[in-house]
């Protein structure tokens, strides 16, 4: 179910503090962590703690927590000390989503072309 922690979701999992993440940010409602394949100097995932597939269904199903991933990014942004970043939701594997759980990449530490790719 929508919303619900699923047994099989990698994010799940960090959130519930059973696959351990280098975190760098946590509110009531997100978690930020560093990527483990990192593709700038700076990479941080930010997610939901609810589970929901991709940034539209949580946008629909959970506009506040929708909300709040966008607030920490900014937080995020502005303790790792980015004057410019990208931020990316993928939305299924055609457009590289591995883990179905919404998350928002935050890339930055050196110049990002456009388009990315």
């Amino acid at each position: 179910m929508a919303g619900e922690p699923q047994d099989d979701c990698l994010f799940c999992k960090i959130v519930a503090g059973h696959v351990p993440a280098t975190i760098v940010r946590e509110t009531d409602t997100t978690v930020a962590f560093r990527d483990i394949n990192p593709q700038a100097p700076t990479h941080i995932l930010v997610i939901p703690k609810v589970h929901y597939p991709d940034a539209a269904s949580l946008g629909a199903g959970d506009p506040r927590s929708a909300a709040d991933v966008l607030r920490t990014i900014g937080e995020v942004a502005e303790e790792e000390k980015l004057e410019s970043y990208r931020t990316v939701f993928n939305t299924g594997s055609g457009a590289g989503q591995t883990v179905f759980h919404a998350h928002a990449h935050v890339l930055g530490g050196r110049g990002l072309e456009w388009p990315p790719g």
